[in-house]
């Protein structure tokens, strides 16, 4: 579908009430941050992957995006039709992050704060699994509504030190994610190594 559907107040009702749904989750502004926590991290894969690489960069504008839905209500991938200059990057990053972000707020009553942080943490993660540095998401992000993108290394092996929480705990029978900012540094460590080793969390 077009990825313009985000910004359509039906749509994103459904897509939103299916995570509700899916997640047991009664209030609204959790389910928009925890469907944004998903959501942008399909959207931004596109843009962060070939900037990593180098050359002419995905275009992330929403009319250029093609997105695959699942029922559910997450996005499963996002594909780009067209292709920008490097360095016009940044700016249309955060320009469809900007429309996302008031789209997703508007509908749920999550905070625009809180949705851009998420951003920054799928920016973040999408540069490391594309094989990119620290440097490369700071340029992505370089707009100042982001939260500067940060990284630890765990083990000798780079992790996104992250700005913001999904929420996922407020789910019935679900806990905090390994990496989540919302518990003690040295428990977050812990389970960190514990997961990159693969000993679960």
């Amino acid at each position: 579908m077009p990825a313009v559907a985000v910004t359509d107040p039906a749509w994103l009702a459904d897509a939103l009430a299916a995570t509700a749904s899916r997640f047991a989750l009664t209030d609204s502004a959790t389910t928009g941050v925890l469907w944004w926590y998903s959501a942008s991290s399909v959207l931004l894969g596109p843009v962060a992957g070939t900037y990593v690489a180098g050359g002419r960069v995905a275009d992330p504008a929403l009319a250029s995006m093609t997105l695959f839905p699942h029922p559910d209500g997450r996005l499963l991938d996002a594909r780009s039709s067209s292709t920008v200059d490097r360095a016009e990057a940044p700016a249309r990053t955060a320009a469809v992050v900007a429309t996302c972000v008031d789209a997703v707020a508007a509908a749920s009553g999550a905070s625009t704060r809180a949705l851009w942080a998420i951003a920054t943490d799928s920016l973040a993660n999408r540069v490391l699994w594309a094989g990119g540095t620290a440097a490369h998401a700071v340029e992505l992000a370089a707009d100042d509504r982001f939260p500067v993108p940060r990284y630890v290394t765990v083990d000798g092996q780079p992790a996104v030190r992250r700005a913001s929480c999904c929420l996922v705990y407020e789910s019935p029978g679900q806990r905090k994610c390994v990496s989540c900012p919302r518990q003690r540094p040295d428990d977050r460590v812990r389970r960190m190594r514990a997961a990159l080793r693969g000993q679960g969390t």
